[in-house]
């Protein structure tokens, strides 16, 4: 039996069938945003600080028990390993922004809206949902957990900065259109706080408290197996909820989205490959190698939609692109969980990790 088929039989039917689960959400959201008169407007008006709260709620759902789950102990191993630490920072910060600035504008050359939302989506690097497919394709969670605390920081100090290269700076350098991008570090810290500050307090404060009042043992044996679960229900619902907020957008224009989906397609398959490729020659072993390219390869959508909508506004070009973002990412990289599963056996010298 290969490596991959004993993962997915361990599998509960929920885990098992998520392809199906995660397809049925998004097309429950789309039609529930086209169908539903005033969904959307209902859904955007429930708000806090500009944050969606229906999908701040999912996330955190959806992240806590993955971080209750994380060793925090162990984080100096991570900390330590510059083989991960230092190909993380170049692929996040250089090369994953490039290579979208890059496919943006030889892909879409005659649409300047959905390019610079595009460029936007690149410079948002992940933090929230790119911790359950970590967690799905049997990552090093303590890993996911150091690497997504480091693109949170990066995040802050950094996408302001990128923003005004890619957009301005360095299409002026090559006689290109240039664009402006007004983004406020607070309302990133912001993004950083509610969508990883939070859960992950929560997973530390879940481990400390339950192991000192219980021991480990019990903590992982009784209690992470209760919370388990309830990460997938919150993937599933901010799912829902995300695509009904633009479901009438996104099923108004499928030309559109079609031309907006194709650098996007490359993007995350170029990315992930490319991490891959990266983790393998290093030598890291397969649970860090995995870790490393989720965290490559994904992006942070809500950043990105609330910016483009912050600057250029709900109904623009750019904040369609945003949107499209997850329409993508989300069956991509489920995909992805199961390529890398498949992908362990070439691993012949890492320790078998419990999903």
């Amino acid at each position: 039996m290969t490596a991959e088929t004993g993962v997915v039989g361990k599998l509960s039917t929920l885990d098992r069938f998520l392809p199906v689960w995660i397809a049925a959400a998004m097309v429950l959201g789309l039609l529930a945003g086209r169908w539903i008169p005033g969904l959307n407007t209902v859904l955007s008006a429930v708000e806090v600080d500009g944050i969606s709260l229906p999908i701040a709620l999912g996330l955190l759902v959806m992240m806590y028990p993955v971080l209750a789950k994380v060793r925090y102990d162990r984080l100096g191993s991570v900390t330590a390993d510059r083989r991960l630490l230092w190909p993380s920072l170049v692929l996040n910060w250089l090369i994953g922004p490039a290579l979208m600035f890059a496919l943006a504008w030889l892909l879409l050359p005659d649409l300047p809206e959905y390019r610079t939302g595009l460029i936007i989506v690149g410079l948002a690097r992940c933090i929230a949902m790119v911790i359950i497919w970590n967690d799905l394709a049997c990552g090093d969670r303590e890993a996911a957990a150091v690497l997504v605390a480091l693109n949170s920081v990066f995040q802050v100090v950094m996408f302001g900065v990128l923003g005004w290269f890619y957009l301005a700076v360095l299409p002026g350098w090559l006689g290109l259109p240039q664009a402006d991008l007004s983004v406020s570090a607070w309302q990133i810290a912001k993004s950083v706080l509610v969508f990883l500050g939070i859960p992950l307090l929560a997973g530390y404060l879940s481990r400390r408290l339950g192991e000192r009042a219980k021991g480990r043992t019990w903590y992982e044996s009784r209690f992470l197996p209760k919370v388990g679960p309830v990460a997938l229900y919150g993937l599933l619902f901010t799912i829902v909820v995300l695509f009904a907020l633009q479901g009438d957008q996104i099923t108004s224009r499928p030309l559109d989205v079609a031309r907006i989906a194709l650098p996007l397609l490359v993007y995350f398959g170029l990315m992930w490959a490319g991490s891959y490729a990266v983790g393998k020659a290093v030598g890291l072993s397969y649970e860090r190698t995995t870790t490393l390219a989720f965290t490559a390869a994904g992006n942070n959508f809500e950043l990105a939609i609330a910016v483009a909508i912050a600057t250029f506004g709900a109904t623009s070009g750019q904040a369609l692109a945003g949107v499209v973002g997850p329409l993508i990412e989300v069956p991509v990289l489920v995909a992805l969980v199961y390529v890398s599963l498949a992908l362990r056996r070439r691993f012949a010298t890492t320790a078998e990790v419990s999903p």
